[in-house]
């Protein structure tokens, strides 16, 4: 049994994709980021860095395992799905996940900061985190015209990448011309097991549509971006 401690975030949600998609028995502990729960004392002993998603393998000896990316790897090498075991293709998910890790998912959360969280509008930031999202998001549809899945089969590097893409309204990125990233997308969006993974530990509706929610999702935001 896996013991999730999640938020509703990208990063949360890729854990809980994962999970699903995998058809991996587990529970949820939700985390109130906006209520400092993250700097417990108990939940700094499974995530040291104080950052949600992070799990507890009650099956390994309580094994705890804190960052997003490791907790995939660990969960995909566990159920042996999603993740390759030679070494070709084992590299060829863990360069598409970096990819999200370290492109994807710090971009866009920068531009959701500047364009959404900081009370006053810097212009050149905004650009800078929009504009390089944008870029990166060409990447990914020059991939997928190339491939039906990041790593030739559909793998957690597919995940991790969708997790934060779908979210581009959010953060103002544009995906205009990207037939590809379209074409994928919407693919993803019809798989049972993510459509039931962006919905743990709740289920928060489009707050493009909801003003009242949109001010309440931001001030909470900003509330975290200071803990």
């Amino acid at each position: 049994m896996i013991d999730l401690y999640t938020s509703p975030t990208p990063n949360g949600h890729k854990v809980s994709c994962t999970l699903e998609e995998l058809g991996t028995e587990y529970t949820v502990q939700a985390v109130d980021l906006s209520a400092g729960d993250q700097k417990t004392d108990a939940f700094l002993k499974i995530s040291p860095n104080g950052r949600i998603p992070a799990i507890v393998d009650r099956g390994a000896d309580d094994l705890a395992i804190f960052e997003s990316g490791a907790i995939m790897v660990y969960l995909a090498e566990q159920a042996g799905q999603l993740l390759p075991t030679d070494a070709a293709g084992r590299a060829r998910v863990m360069q598409w996940l970096m990819f999200q890790m370290g492109g994807v998912g710090p971009m866009m959360g920068q531009a959701n900061v500047f364009f959404r969280y900081f009370p006053e509008k810097i212009q050149p930031a905004i650009d800078r985190y929009q504009n390089e999202s944008r870029r990166l998001f060409e990447v990914l549809d020059r991939r997928l015209g190339e491939s039906e899945w990041l790593a030739d089969d559909y793998s957690i590097a597919d995940i991790a990448n969708w997790c934060w893409v779908r979210t581009y309204k959010w953060s103002g990125v544009s995906r205009d011309g990207l037939p590809h990233l379209d074409r994928w997308l919407d693919a993803m969006k019809q798989k049972p097991g993510l459509q039931a993974g962006v919905r743990v530990p709740i289920a928060i509706d489009s707050l493009l549509e909801d003003e009242k929610a949109q001010q309440e999702f931001t001030k909470k935001a900003r509330i975290n971006l200071q803990t």
